[in-house]
């Protein structure tokens, strides 16, 4: 054990390094990889053998896409810190004039369960032009005054998963700012997350962006394989190497412009199919994930040293789940609980 100097000005000196060293080991603990936990599957393992997992391969984080009791359950004494969904067509009931149906939904599916729910998620992609759209930010309001009556709100943050099409002008990535369609639905939820200090959630897909851009974004961008820098940005200077901390640092721009510079951003998804599409391998799947894995707290060039709270998409293959093949192809996990990508270190 190391011992401080009688000189005051060094032991000063030291006491300070041991306060910033211990605050950034709290922050990087904080800012954990997680995994989103979807059940569109009809031979997925149970909710308490699924916790299990989690718990055995250091999964600390998890997602879940509505409140399931028996995986609330399972969760309890494990851990596991959650990401708890309003499904979006649960939204509307929630943001009734009257708060009882957002006290009933808190008091049910959030008191009970507190101690492992670290967010709660109003709405997944909801766009302005939804018909949930005009309910998400009075849900939010509804979901949060709940959490304070029974004295959560300090404790649980109250937020929305949005997707990266409502970010425009994302190259370079200081441009990035929410689409003039957008910014009446979005600027009074950033004013909602600023003055509460709650991160704005980001479904960020470098997968998407690559197969709909082959002409001008590289395989090796999009996979964090790239041997240097890949995109200088001429605003400030910063060099990308990724088109993962591109995305989220158009985000970081986009809010800046919106009037919160210091909102926070946590990645809600974000994943690569094993098949189904262009690109979708299981090498190259395996690639994004431990590669993001490893990156993730570092931070960004807008944001360095400042980890990324990252929510990897998904738990299992969801045989169930409509739309592209490639939809059904994100899992991390076979139905039999065997890692598709070989051992992975979430931790």
């Amino acid at each position: 054990m190391a011992v401080l100097s009688n000189n005051p000005h060094k032991a000063i000196a030291a006491t300070l390094f041991i306060v910033a060293f211990v605050s950034l080991s709290l922050h990087f603990t904080d800012a954990q990889v997680g995994v989103c936990y979807g059940m569109l599957g009809d031979n997925l393992p149970t909710e308490k053998d699924v916790v299990h997992l989690y718990k055995s391969n250091g999964i600390r984080a998890m997602r879940l896409y509505s409140p399931n009791l028996a995986t609330l359950q399972a969760l309890q004494g494990s851990g596991i810190k959650l990401m708890l969904d309003v499904p979006n067509e649960t939204v509307p009931s929630l943001a009734s004039s009257d708060p009882s149906s957002a006290m009933q939904w808190v008091t049910t599916y959030v008191v009970p369960f507190a101690s492992s729910i670290k967010y709660i998620v109003v709405g997944n992609e909801i766009h302005p032009s939804d018909k949930q759209a005009s309910s998400v930010l009075p849900a939010m309001q509804n979901v949060l005054n709940a959490l304070k009556q029974n004295k959560l709100g300090d404790l649980i943050k109250v937020s929305t998963s949005i997707d990266t099409t409502l970010i425009v002008n994302s190259y370079p990535p200081s441009d990035g700012q929410f689409n003039d369609t957008s910014s009446s639905y979005t600027a009074p939820i950033i004013k909602f997350l600023s003055t509460n200090k709650s991160p704005l959630l980001v479904n960020v897909y470098t997968y998407f962006a690559y197969v709909s851009n082959q002409r001008d974004i590289s395989l090796n961008y999009a996979l964090f394989t790239s041997p240097g820098t890949v995109v200088t940005d001429p605003n400030n200077n910063k060099n990308y190497k990724n088109l993962f901390d591109a995305m989220v640092d158009s985000v970081y721009a986009a809010l800046a412009k919106a009037g919160a510079p210091n909102t926070a951003v946590v990645v809600s998804e974000t994943g690569w199919p094993s098949d189904g599409g262009d690109a979708a391998t299981v090498n190259n799947a395996g690639t994004y994930y431990r590669n993001l894995i490893n990156h993730v707290e570092q931070g960004t060039p807008l944001r360095p040293g400042q980890a990324i709270e990252t929510y990897l998409f998904a738990m299992f293959d969801e045989d169930k789940k409509i739309g592209a093949n490639t939809e059904r192809n994100f899992g991390l996990f076979t139905p039999t609980k065997h890692p598709k990508y070989g051992q992975l270190n979430f931790s």
